[in-house]
């Protein structure tokens, strides 16, 4: 289904590492690879910001993040001993365990979802009209693809009716859409925000409509069983910082863009509250792993043909949510997003 090339061998593991501020006190460093180069526009900043603010000081850990290209070179990275806990995409953790080429655990999802809306050319009124028009994808087969179809499907669209045109990355597919080359299309939040003239286009489905329909979890943080054996605590204190930065943001947008300022002064304020307020629903306050959105996930990835064949891996056989189950235990559950289904 995703046509996703199988990337999981040969990957070197360049890295910069950036130390973030810890008490003098602390024992070894914690390395989190992350698989940006510098803090990204999108909630899992939160990991960055942990620990720039002191989360993760308070928590009783001191966090260095190991940052690389991709996720081939985190994999590798957590392989060979180069890190102890990765953001990476959940096909390709699915793919390890299926080949049996590594024993991880996912602990943690700070930014779980792609931040897709679908936005249509002003005058198409509803979802269900854009049968017989022209929807632009990266390609047949890709991950906004499936997941558009899904969330058409369940506004009531016959998907089959509608026509795909392969455009290519969400950039170029939002100008395809300001051209009038396509009716509607997929994009991220971030592309959204960057349109200074949307008088055009409007938001068929938002960011949260987007991910309740399809509850596709992207990318999560694992630990391997080696880690988990020697280092309980701090995954613990990672996690909670994670959380508890993450319920922070959720409930104070403007935290998030004045940290953020900071950061990247590259980046305007206003695009920053504007991003903030696209993210309002889209914080871990609970930790990002839901169950019920891994299993559709893991259903979702194996329809695809990077999975023919391969072993089925259920959430049971390398979710672990007792990090997470531990800081909803002392600090409780956040109602207000981010359900915690087990």
């Amino acid at each position: 289904m995703f046509g996703r090339r199988n990337f999981l061998t040969g990957a070197a593991a360049g890295a910069a590492t950036l130390a973030l501020r810890a008490p003098a006190s602390a024992a070894v460093p914690f390395r989190m690879i992350v698989t940006e180069t510098e803090i990204p526009l999108v909630p899992n900043s939160v990991v960055w910001l942990a620990g720039s603010m002191g989360y993760f000081d308070r928590a009783g850990v001191k966090v260095e993040l190991t940052s690389v290209g991709q996720t081939p070179s985190a994999v590798a990275a957590l392989r060979s001993g180069g890190g102890d806990m990765a953001n990476i995409s959940t096909d390709v953790v699915l793919q390890l365990l299926a080949r049996d080429q590594m024993n991880v655990r996912g602990v943690l999802s700070p930014d779980k979802a792609l931040p897709f809306v679908i936005v249509a050319k002003k005058g198409i009124a509803n979802a269900k009209n854009l049968e017989g028009k022209t929807f632009g994808v990266a390609r047949v087969g890709s991950v906004d693809y499936e997941l558009s179809r899904i969330v058409l499907a369940k506004l009531g669209v016959d998907v089959d009716k509608v026509q795909y045109l392969a455009v290519g990355q969400p950039a170029v597919r939002a100008q395809s859409l300001l051209a009038g080359q396509i009716d509607a299309t997929a994009v991220s939040v971030g592309i959204l925000a960057s349109i200074a003239d949307k008088s055009a286009i409007s938001i068929m489905v938002n960011q949260a409509d987007f991910f309740r329909d399809a509850p596709f979890i992207t990318k999560i943080n694992v630990i391997t069983d080696d880690v988990a054996k020697a280092r309980p605590k701090d995954v613990a204190a990672v996690v909670r910082g994670v959380m508890l930065a993450s319920r922070d943001f959720a409930k104070s947008p403007a935290l998030w863009v004045n940290a953020m300022a900071k950061l990247r002064p590259d980046v305007k304020p206003s695009d920053l509250t504007a991003l903030a307020a696209a993210y309002r629903t889209s914080w871990s306050v609970n930790g990002g792993i839901d169950i019920n959105a891994i299993k559709f996930t893991t259903a979702a990835l194996y329809r695809g043909p990077d999975f023919k064949d391969l072993k089925r891996v259920e959430p049971a056989d390398w979710i672990d949510t007792s990090y997470i189950d531990g800081v909803l235990k002392s600090a409780g559950v956040d109602r207000s997003m981010d359900a915690p289904a087990r």
